[in-house]
């Protein structure tokens, strides 16, 4: 490995970031931030070679600070290539509050502190979802989730903290996509590329303990939907992203993948649709 190798980011190290990091990595200086120093370590260990080891560091991406110490960190190291944001919290695994303040506010954060450090050709991917796709939101509600203020972002009588916490996912994943719809404006000032991919239901350790709770019944439903016909893997996610932080991907800005198999298809469209 030498300095001149750009930089990857990856921002949540659990099984879709995990991947996402192995499929590309190669060429890369890499790049490991999560909140967890366990999920870290295992990260690192996974992506241990002869001739290269990933750097890592802690990151709270409820905190603007924590979000651009890695920023800066990342830029230290070199150009940065991409940035993949993939941490986040599940319904079964959280409160409003914390939904809220990781899944939204969380991903507004890394928006904003990396864009000081962007280069030309620069390309962030955030972790969606399906869900955000679905939510009929006012259009004032909407404009928020798109250009707040990060100290203003949680602050609208349309956030509900007392909703459940899949109203609150929802929401979020929502404002992901609106996010980075506004962001691209921004974006394109430095050359630099934003957009998300939005998974159906993935076979990943989160998903298997949403299965397993009270949400394990729709989430069978909505698998059933898929035209595919399968459960997403995490390497379809990775493939997805590979593709979008890529140069065949360089006309692509704003804008989400959808990778569900086809399930919103099949909501709108299949039988019973």
């Amino acid at each position: 490995m030498t300095s001149l190798q750009p930089v990857l980011v990856i921002i949540g190290c659990g099984g879709m970031g995990l991947a996402i990091a192995k499929r590309l990595s190669s060429g890369h200086q890499v790049l490991l931030a999560d909140a967890s120093s366990a999920t870290l370590k295992s990260a690192v260990e996974a992506l241990q070679g002869d001739d290269h080891a990933p750097e890592s560091c802690n990151v709270n991406v409820r905190k603007f600070d924590s979000v651009s110490t890695v920023a800066q960190k990342a830029a230290s190291m070199g150009r940065i290539d991409a940035i993949v944001h993939t941490a986040g919290v599940s319904p079964m695994h959280g409160t409003c509050q914390l939904m809220y303040e990781v899944d939204l506010l969380g991903t507004a954060n890394v928006i904003e502190a990396f864009f000081p450090v962007l280069s030309p050709g620069t390309s962030l991917v955030c972790t969606a979802s399906i869900v955000g796709h679905q939510p009929k939101l006012s259009p004032e509600f909407e404009s928020h989730l798109a250009t707040a203020p990060l100290d203003k972002l949680l602050q609208h009588p349309e956030l509900d903290f007392e909703a459940n916490s899949g109203v609150a996912y929802t929401v979020s994943k929502r404002a992901n996509l609106l996010r980075i719809q506004a962001a691209s404006v921004q974006w394109r000032t430095k050359s630099a590329r934003i957009n998300s991919v939005s998974p159906g239901v993935i076979a990943t350790p989160m998903s298997k303990a949403e299965l397993e709770g009270p949400l394990g019944p729709h989430l069978v439903a909505l698998n059933k939907l898929s035209i595919s016909g399968r459960m997403g893997s995490t390497e379809d996610i990775a493939n997805a992203v590979a593709f979008l932080t890529s140069r065949e991907a360089s006309f692509i800005t704003g804008t989400d993948l959808l990778v569900d198999g086809g399930v919103l298809g099949g909501q709108l469209w299949g039988q019973g649709g």
